[in-house]
């Protein structure tokens, strides 16, 4: 906890404990994304982090506005009531005083949602990358068993190897509920399933736990599921090609043959009506394809499984 997150917890940590409750999602979203931080503390940061950029942005924002004259900027049309003629002489006041709440509200607001949704996409990260590694890290536990090494040491071997990523983080959560809280091997299972935000790494640790608490073998229990989680991910990057296929083949139709066609269109419609205005050019050119092509990168991106 840096200084910052314990001046917020000092000023409202108090308030934010009665609001567990009403958080279930975001506390379990910090737990599964292995935040170090306390659900109390998380929260009152981001309410007063959200306070403070909303005021900042609520100043800068009216500063421009009130020294560029923006609200003067407004034109009215036709006939206007009389109540807003009266106020015509405080419009620059009345304008800047909008503006700066509206800012206020917008990047408060969206300061505050950004701290509740980033826990959530931090796991969604963490569960991508567990499938992942998931298969290779079940490889090595298998041939560590195979070795005579009981559960308890392979896991804690596992959790002590950089290469595979997120799994060997919960296998390192496993040990540390063993070695530092002095649980067994089943109740460290128990509780890491409980919290990991991969459904695969889940079912792995319970029939683990089953395994372990019947007796079986538990080496051929590890080798089944190697074998099953290698096929599920071959066929998950089968999916993922054709998938990336239809959607390259939208984006050639919708920006490049779509946007071509828009442009001629205009072109053919501005030499008949004699109109010259490149406005609507400059909105496909500069709006249009921008923003086709970054929607078109996020959908990539968050459909990639992790490598």
């Amino acid at each position: 906890m840096n200084s910052f997150e314990r001046f917020c917890f000092n000023l409202l940590g108090k308030r934010m404990k009665a609001k567990r409750e009403d958080y279930a999602a975001l506390r379990n979203d910090l737990i599964s994304a292995r935040f170090r931080t306390p659900f109390e503390v998380y929260l009152s940061t981001a309410y007063v982090s959200a306070i403070i950029v909303g005021l900042l942005g609520a100043v800068i924002i009216g500063a421009i506005s009130w020294f560029l004259q923006l609200p003067n900027l407004v034109k009215y049309k036709g006939e206007v009531p009389e109540i807003v003629l009266g106020l015509s002489p405080y419009t620059l006041i009345i304008g800047t005083l909008f503006i700066t709440i509206f800012s206020l509200l917008v990047f408060g607001g969206l300061t505050y949602l950004a701290f509740i949704l980033y826990p959530g996409l931090e796991a969604g990260n963490r569960r991508r990358n567990i499938d992942a590694t998931l298969p290779y890290a079940i490889n090595y536990i298998t041939s560590m068993s195979t070795a005579g090494i009981t559960p308890a040491e392979v896991f804690r071997l596992l959790g002590s190897s950089k290469i595979y990523g997120e799994s060997a983080v919960e296998a390192r959560y496993i040990s540390r509920e063993i070695d530092i809280f002095g649980r067994d091997l089943i109740d460290s299972l128990r509780l890491v399933s409980a919290s990991t935000p991969s459904r695969r790494m889940k079912e792995f640790l319970q029939g683990t736990m089953a395994s372990v608490a019947s007796g079986g073998n538990i080496t051929d229990y590890f080798r089944t599921k190697a074998e099953q989680y290698a096929l599920e991910n071959r066929q998950t990057q089968k999916m993922f090609l054709e998938t990336l296929a239809l959607v390259s083949e939208s984006y050639v139709t919708a920006m490049v043959a779509g946007t071509l066609f828009l442009i001629i269109l205009q072109s053919i419609m501005s030499v008949l009506n004699g109109d010259n205005n490149p406005m609507f050019l400059y909105m496909v050119i500069y709006v249009m394809i921008p923003l086709g092509s970054i929607a078109f990168v996020v959908i990539i991106s968050s459909m990639t499984p992790e490598s």
